[in-house]
């Protein structure tokens, strides 16, 4: 099977920073894209970042300048570093992957998800 785990989310200031971090276990045999999503209570899912195996990144528009995701396909790890965090950033945030797994097909997985929480 294969586990998408979240860490680092926590309580920060507005105008601070955080890091999040995701790693992908389990049997894996390829990864075409890792990403982050966010659901603020009362809000529907959303994307905040992807990056894709090549090392291409895309972010949504409000997040540009601000998050950046990376990428470590050696250990099948991403990261977002979001800095200027803002109070209405305060979600629970999850990881996303779309990937070969055991059974060689691809399949999107979800991690747990994270919390974060700005206060102004």
């Amino acid at each position: 099977q294969v586990q998408l785990v979240e860490s680092g989310g926590g309580l920060a200031q507005a105008g601070g920073s955080l890091r999040l971090s995701c790693a992908a276990s389990g049997t894996i045999f390829g990864i075409s894209w890792m990403s982050w999503y966010r659901q603020a209570p009362g809000k529907q899912r959303e994307l905040v970042a992807t990056v894709y195996s090549d090392g291409s990144t895309t972010y949504a528009d409000s997040m540009k300048g601000r998050f950046t995701i990376s990428r470590d396909g050696a250990q099948n790890t991403v990261d977002l570093e979001m800095s200027g965090l803002k109070p209405e950033d305060t979600a629970v945030y999850y990881c996303n992957a779309y990937l070969r797994d055991y059974s060689q097909r691809w399949r999107e997985y979800w991690g747990q998800g994270t919390q974060v929480t700005v206060s102004s």
